[in-house]
This record gives C-alpha cells, sequence and structure tokens, in this order.
C-alpha cells in the first residue's frame, strides 16, 4: 500500500510512501565502485526505510550495458540501471544486439541525469581534424577505447562509428587497446600508449590533461543519421571549450542512467522506487556538489519532472507518482 503523509500534502508533493510487508529485491548497479552503484545503494536506503520490517535489498555487480537489461528481462534481477538510457530502447523489439530476442515487458523507474558525450580524439601528430582526412591519410592508429564485444555500450558504439564513418584500424596496420572502464582507456592516452581514443565520461579530469595535445573530431551528420534511424541513438552537442582549445562539435550523445524494470514489479513498490528518486535527491546529489554541474557524473540539480520523461515506458506505478508532481 502507498500511504499519505501529512508533511508531503501540506507541501503539495506526492504522497510518502508505505509499505507495510517485508520485502526482498534484487538490484543490480555496476562493477562496484562507480555511479550506478551509488544509485543503487541510495535507493535501497531509502525504500527500507519505508518498507516492512525485515526487508532485505541486494545490489549485485554488472557491467551497466547491454548485460543489465538483459538481467532485468530474464527476471535474474528486479531493477537495474543501465547507460546511456537511449540505447536500452532497442530492447523493447529486439534491434541491434537485441536481435536474438525482443523485451516487451521493461518498464522504467525513472531517468538519472548525467551529461555526457561519446567523442573520438586524435593526437596532433597525426594532423588531421576531420573524419575525412583521416580516412585520406590513413595513418597507424593505437585506439584507445572499451571492450567490442556486443554488451559494452562504448566498444559497441565505437565499433558502429568507425565501420560507418569508414575508418579501418586494423587494415591500417594500427590496433585496438580495449578495456572495460574508462580509466584503463583514458591512461593509455595519458601514458603515450594510444594515439587516439573513442570514450565518454568526458567529465573525467583526464580529458582536460591531455586534450591539448589532441584533436577533436567532429562526427560526419550522415553517421549520426544513420545511427538515430537504426538505433534510436541520438546526436548531441559539445559545447565550444568544453575541452581546452577545443571548439564545439557534433557528436553521439552518451547521456544518462536509466533505471529499468519489468511490469512485473509491484506497483507500490515501482511509486515508492520513483518517489525516493524525486522526493529524496538532495542525498544523492550531495555526494556530487563538491564538482560543477557540467564535470560531474551525476547532472545536478535533478528535476522529477524531466526524471519521469524516458524512451522506456514508465511503470504505471512510477507514472504515478511523475503524474501527481506539481504542475506549477
Amino acid at each position: 500500500m502507498v500511504g499519505h503523509q501529512d508533511g508531503n500534502a501540506a507541501n503539495g508533493r506526492p504522497e510518502e510512501p508505505k509499505i507495510d510487508r517485508q520485502l526482498t529485491l534484487h538490484l543490480r548497479g555496476d562493477w562496484g565502485t562507480a555511479n550506478l552503484h551509488r544509485v543503487c545503494g541510495w535507493v535501497a536506503q531509502e525504500l527500507t526505510d519505508r518498507a516492512g520490517p525485515g526487508t532485505r535489498i541486494a545490489t549485485w555487480n554488472s557491467r551497466g550495458f547491454s548485460d543489465a537489461v538483459r538481467a532485468v528481462g530474464h527476471g535474474e534481477v528486479d531493477i537495474a540501471l543501465t547507460t546511456p538510457t537511449a540505447f536500452a530502447t532497442a530492447a523493447l523489439d529486439g534491434r541491434g544486439v537485441y536481435s536474438d530476442e525482443a523485451f516487451p515487458q521493461l518498464r522504467t523507474l525513472g531517468v538519472i541525469p548525467q551529461r555526457d558525450r561519446l567523442v573520438m580524439a586524435v593526437h596532433k601528430s597525426l594532423d588531421v581534424t576531420s573524419f575525412a582526412e583521416l580516412r585520406e591519410s590513413a595513418p597507424r592508429l593505437r585506439l584507445a577505447t572499451s571492450v567490442r564485444d556486443g554488451v559494452n555500450h562504448v566498444g559497441l558504439a565505437a565499433q558502429e562509428l568507425l565501420e560507418r564513418a569508414g575508418i579501418d584500424v586494423l587494415g591500417w596496420g594500427g590496433q585496438f587497446l580495449e578495456d572495460e572502464r574508462p580509466f584503463e582507456s583514458l591512461d593509455h592516452v595519458l601514458a603515450g600508449r594510444a594515439n587516439a581514443i573513442i570514450h565518454e565520461a568526458v567529465m573525467l579530469p583526464h580529458w582536460q590533461e591531455f586534450a591539448p595535445d589532441y584533436r577533436f573530431l567532429e562526427v560526419e551528420e550522415d553517421v549520426l543519421t544513420a545511427l538515430h534511424a537504426d538505433y534510436g541513438w541520438p546526436a548531441a552537442t559539445v559545447a565550444d571549450g568544453y575541452f581546452p582549445g577545443a571548439g564545439g562539435f557534433r557528436t553521439l550523445d552518451f547521456s544518462d542512467f536509466l533505471m529499468v524494470t519489468t511490469s512485473d514489479l509491484d506497483e507500490d513498490v515501482a511509486y515508492a522506487v520513483a518517489w525516493v528518486l524525486g522526493e529524496t535527491r538532495h542525498i544523492i546529489e550531495g555526494q556530487y556538489r563538491h564538482l560543477p554541474p557540467e564535470r560531474s557524473p551525476i547532472t545536478y540539480p535533478l528535476d522529477p519532472p524531466t526524471m519521469g520523461r524516458s524512451p522506456i515506458p514508465l511503470h504505471p506505478g512510477a507514472e504515478r507518482y511523475y503524474q501527481a508532481l506539481p504542475t506549477d
């Protein structure tokens, strides 16, 4: 059941949930020390406070990509986080990496904002400023990116981007330096092992360190259009000066953490999780306020109405929370 709290009513906010029964829930975050696990910990704490005695909520390690979506779809966990948000839409009707099976029962509880981009940068010694010049010169690239195994969304996007842009790293005598997390890829660049990179997490300070020695390549519009048409991946702009010495440019959007579940989740639990996301957002914001919003892994301040806008349908319980938000 969802209870009524006088404090919320007085403030015109959605009713605070109160679930009388004991819950046992399984969440799925990231590798263990990054932002998805932080979100899971926040939600687990606040949900437990509003559920019956003996409630237990576990957070399982994950990669946070298509593996998380499949885990929810297969019923292995109740709730999972995946990033970027747009990449999960293909699971609804079985496109792309989900071509072997669709998950039309997927629902979302909310979107946690992270303004991010997937970018390609090459060392200035290569003397190229665009993808067209890169194709013409065909240099030997030592390209740092994530593993291209059909699960890691960074590796998946890098592979699609390179193929559609006509960049043949191996055919030109180059090599891939592949790792799971962004830190290893960024370290390859800083240590000089790589002379090119395709990656996200652009708010990390590593980019600021090597940006003066690199050129950031704008993705050609026909490539961006094709990726959106085939997979629903949106384009976005990196602002002028976001990287030291670099102008603004268009590239692939890689934004936001999506909290996914299925239509099987109890409605009162779905409402409670959405309420936690929107009404206790100060708790997660406080973990990032030492960083400027544009350099933060979670882009604060969180805005509950925006958190309820998802390319995957909202769970009815979560939808009830977002519909109850004040409109003024």
